[in-house]
């Protein structure tokens, strides 16, 4: 059974599993769906058309799912998709999608710290950490286990790969590849997130061909091609295939490496 307080303000039509906790000054609206033993502090606002697993810590005066900060939004029916285990503290804001039936989604085991902001239709993995004032604009994506310092700011529709991290203060505008260590206002590639490879539990064996195969991408003096090739040419291992996918995939192409000329490793038109 749930414990509720009686301050908290929740829409007839809403749905609550089991032994959820709602604080005072709670605003949960209609067609929310929120699953079994979530904590919900005081003054939390869980807005319209978002649905929340299990087993999630929001914090007080974290908004999650309201209206997107999008002046091309004019009420259309849009939702946020959370899943379980986060934890979401104080004065977070998570908007839902903008255009009509479209989503924001965000996965498991995510840490996100005071203040931090995803924006519409963005989709999170998991065991993802965003640090205070960390901030997604519309259509970002965060792979699993990515980690982005205080105050990093990405451009809309911008990829952060997994196992990646991002230092403080950093603004990012290319794609960052998964394993980086990315920073700098623009922010470029530093090297690599051994510290992050390790915790994440990666064998000497995998963290060496990801080395290798980061000096292919970065230090060959290739263009994004030529770097493809090789390592679809060279390397066999699931992680490297990761990397090659990402890059393939890259629209708005990839952040280029501290030092480096731009032309080297830019967007996919520069780099043919």
């Amino acid at each position: 059974m749930s414990t509720i307080h009686p301050s908290a303000m929740i829409h007839p039509r809403a749905v609550l599993g089991q032994n959820n906790e709602i604080g005072p000054h709670v605003i949960i609206e209609e067609q929310v769906t929120i699953g079994n033993d979530n904590r919900i502090l005081q003054g939390a606002y869980i807005a319209r058309g978002t649905t929340l697993g299990d087993h999630n810590q929001i914090h007080m005066h974290a908004v999650v799912g309201h209206e997107p900060q999008d002046v091309a939004y004019h009420g259309e029916t849009s939702f946020t998709q959370i899943g379980s285990h986060n934890v979401i503290r104080e004065f977070v804001t998570i908007h839902r999608g903008t255009k009509e039936g479209s989503v924001t989604v965000i996965g498991d085991h995510n840490f996100f710290m005071a203040y931090a902001h995803i924006a519409h239709n963005c989709n999170v993995g998991s065991h993802v950490i965003l640090v205070n004032n960390a901030s997604l604009t519309g259509y970002c994506e965060v792979e699993d286990s990515a980690f982005l310092s205080g105050f990093v700011g990405l451009h809309q529709f911008t990829k952060i790969g997994r196992f990646a991290m991002i230092s403080a203060l950093s603004a990012v505008n290319k794609d960052v590849p998964p394993y980086m260590m990315c920073g700098g206002r623009p922010a470029v590639v530093q090297g690599l997130n051994v510290v992050g490879l390790r915790r994440g539990g990666f064998t000497p064996e995998e963290r060496d061909e990801i080395k290798r195969a980061y000096k292919v991408l970065y230090r060959s003096h290739l263009n994004v091609s030529q770097a493809l090739e090789a390592l679809e040419r060279d390397f066999h291992s699931p992680a490297v295939a990761r990397l090659s996918a990402f890059v393939k995939s890259s629209e708005r192409g990839i952040a280029s490496a501290q030092g480096e000329e731009e032309e080297t490793l830019l967007s996919r038109k520069s780099s043919c």
